[in-house]
């Protein structure tokens, strides 16, 4: 990226002109956001209340300040969300001056649109409950904050990714993005999704956290909470999460990596209750936050791209 801004002077009297890595992923995920606002016809940025939403968030409201973000965002509320997400949530809404959409996996279930699975895990029918708000309202490019070092299947995602008129992804069809060159043509019915924090990594997003002071709900840090252990994974004790016969829960400092479901996402082990601890954490770290905490996705290998073919996020 070619933006320039003066630095420091050099030792012969010059000013640096390139930007950090920060500065330079802020500015792509801008320029991004900018041209979906000015290509498309109706966006609308996903928010689920994790920290690279709220980062997504923050940076729409950067592109377009001190005007208001032009376009809303829309939650699908699973009806299994951390309490501490929700108040979060109402709380950022209304900070930032955004129009928030919420999307009901419970009412869904109520009309017949979708059924409950027998496993409890609400992940799989979100799908049917996204694409028919996003028919509902019009959207045809929706705003996501996937990064590609999470998980295999992100990683095959471009940035403007494509998707027919049932909402479905083929890998094996997506367009060129060469020299950062975006195509949002769309015919009826079809949509965009798109992914400006694209080529951010984990620890990117907690530097720039630190350094833009991005407020996150209080289960990102860590604190002393009751959890049980189930498959080598540390799930909170909740009104989601009941003890089994024959388990016993402890009490340990852990904290959230991702946010999810209740009954479907884990906490780590930790002690970093600020959030330059957690960069320092996560910069010694070996496994991805979805790998260390997401329950949904280890039904198999190919979890996570099964429910991008059919729609998901």
């Amino acid at each position: 990226m070619t933006v320039t801004t003066p630095g420091p002077s050099t030792s012969a009297g010059l000013r640096s002109y390139s930007l950090s890595t920060l500065r330079a992923l802020e500015a792509e995920s801008i320029a991004i956001i900018r041209e979906v606002a000015a290509e498309m016809r109706r966006p609308c940025l996903l928010f689920s209340g994790g920290k690279d939403s709220v980062v997504l968030s923050a940076l729409a409201r950067k592109a377009f300040a001190p005007a208001r973000v032009p376009f809303p965002i829309m939650h699908v509320d699973t009806g299994l969300n951390f309490p501490e997400v929700l108040a979060f949530r109402d709380e950022w809404v209304a900070r930032q001056e955004l129009r928030l959409i919420v999307a009901s996996v419970p009412d869904a279930i109520e009309r017949g649109l979708v059924q409950e699975e027998p496993n409890g895990s609400r992940n799989r029918i979100q799908t049917p409950v996204l694409l028919a708000a996003a028919e509902e309202h019009g959207f045809d490019a929706l705003f996501g904050g996937a990064r590609r070092d999470e998980e295999k299947a992100r990683a095959k995602e471009r940035v403007f990714s494509f998707r027919d008129d049932f909402g479905q992804w083929d890998p094996k069809d997506q367009r060129p993005e060469l020299w950062s060159l975006y195509n949002g043509r769309v015919h009826q019915g079809e949509s965009i999704r798109v992914f400006p924090l694209s080529n951010w990594t984990e620890l990117d997003i907690w530097h720039y956290i630190e350094e833009e002071r991005i407020p996150l709900p209080s289960l990102y840090y860590a604190a002393e909470r009751e959890v049980v252990e189930r498959g080598g994974m540390l799930y909170a004790v909740n009104e989601f999460v009941r003890l089994r016969e024959g388990e016993r829960s402890v009490r340990r400092m852990v904290r959230y990596r991702t946010m999810g479901d209740a009954n479907l996402t884990a906490a780590v082990p930790s002690t970093a209750t600020e959030v330059h601890a957690v960069v320092e954490e996560i910069a010694s770290a070996r496994m991805t936050e979805r790998g260390a905490t997401r329950g949904d996705d280890r039904v198999s290998e190919a979890a996570m791209e099964d429910r991008k073919k059919e729609g998901y996020f």
